[in-house]
């Protein structure tokens, strides 16, 4: 059932804000000429996939974990992107086509090997990744991969159709404020 308000919310989603989409996609251009950045993470049973974002770092920052990238590696456009959240956006088709769900923890790097021994020991990568959870609107964030992974699983373990909808509710408005940013 999950999957199928996946389907339906992220295809609502691309459809009703491509007009966004494509202003951010323009502005990308002008800002670092590659409006996307996509990424290997690990996904499901440790399976990698393609994550899709708009870029708010400079082409040729290093890929690392957001906590350990410079706050100098970010654009104008892209602390904007940041901010607003907006950057997630193009997310919408990694749910879209199944890689994730709109619900589930935030997909870490293949080289964030104290969290994938954490996450792997909780069992939190039996579900699909997702864009928001419990630690996003909790302000958990990678930099903290025993206390992520913990409440990665806490939220499986209470999992329901209704924590779904309040997940995205509170991230809809407001809540959690995303990885933090090292100088």
């Amino acid at each position: 059932m999950i999957r199928l308000f996946d389907f339906f919310f992220a295809l609502f989603g691309l459809i009703v804000l491509s007009p966004i989409l494509f202003v951010l996609i323009i502005i990308g251009y002008f800002d670092t000429g590659s409006p996307f950045f996509m990424q290997e993470r690990v996904g499901k049973n440790k399976k990698a996939f393609k994550l899709v974002k708009f870029r708010s770092m400079f082409v040729n920052t290093k890929s690392v974990a957001t906590h350990l990238a410079s706050s100098s590696s970010i654009t104008k456009h892209g602390k904007f992107l940041r901010a607003s959240k907006l950057d997630e956006l193009p997310q919408l088709w990694n749910v879209f086509i199944g890689d994730m769900s709109l619900v589930g923890p935030r997909p870490n790097l293949f080289n964030q090997e104290e969290l994938i021994n954490e996450r792997d020991n909780l069992g939190v990568y039996q579900i699909k990744p997702g864009i928001t959870g419990l630690a996003q609107i909790n302000n958990i964030d990678m930099s903290t991969p025993k206390l992520l992974a913990k409440t990665d699983a806490e939220m499986m373990q209470h999992y329901s159709v209704q924590k779904y909808f309040t997940y995205i509710i509170s991230t809809v408005m407001g809540k959690g404020s995303g990885d933090k940013i090292v100088n």
